[in-house]
């Protein structure tokens, strides 16, 4: 009977051992909601849809125009302030942030984001929302804390002169 209970121990020693090595692991590509990326890394042939921060972003890969292209719609029923959108390719570099602007309740916005390299297999994106982000060298936004030359950026209307949205 003792030597049961010794042997039951260690099983459950060893099960707990499992659970936590298996919960202390965290997915590189995907943060929390609040986070940059909301899920794991999309194959190119893949559609991101999902909302954040009341802002619904649909975007897919268009291969042929090596090109980002979707809708950003407002899912609330108040304005969305500052609305942007941003890709992130699997080769380290960034597309966007698209120009801020407002969304009514409703408002639907098309998206059009270049891509100039072709070096990547995988990408995720995210709408973001307000002041707290890509705050314009501010502290406390999300590039605001980066160091400079951070991201090597493509598609970005201030960093390569080309509009990166069209209507």
């Amino acid at each position: 009977m003792n030597q049961t209970n010794v042997i039951l121990g260690a099983v459950v020693i060893v099960l707990i051992g499992i659970v936590i090595i298996g919960c202390s692991k965290k997915n590189t590509s995907s943060h929390s909601e609040d986070g940059e990326e909301s899920g794991a890394e999309l194959a190119l042939n893949e559609t991101y849809d999902r909302v954040r921060n009341g802002a619904r972003l649909i975007l897919t890969y268009d291969a042929q125009n090596n090109a980002f292209k979707g809708t950003v719609e407002n899912t609330t029923n108040e304005t969305l302030k500052q609305v942007r959108v941003e890709v992130h390719l699997s080769n380290g570099k960034e597309l966007g942030p698209t120009p801020r602007g407002d969304l009514a309740p409703g408002e639907k916005k098309e998206i059009l984001l270049a891509a100039t390299s072709t070096n990547f297999d995988g990408w995720t994106a995210h709408p973001e929302v307000g002041e707290s982000e890509h705050g314009q060298g501010e502290k406390g936004g999300e590039h605001g804390r980066e160091g400079k030359g951070e991201h090597d950026r493509e598609g970005d209307s201030e960093h390569d002169g080309e509009d990166g949205e069209h209507n």
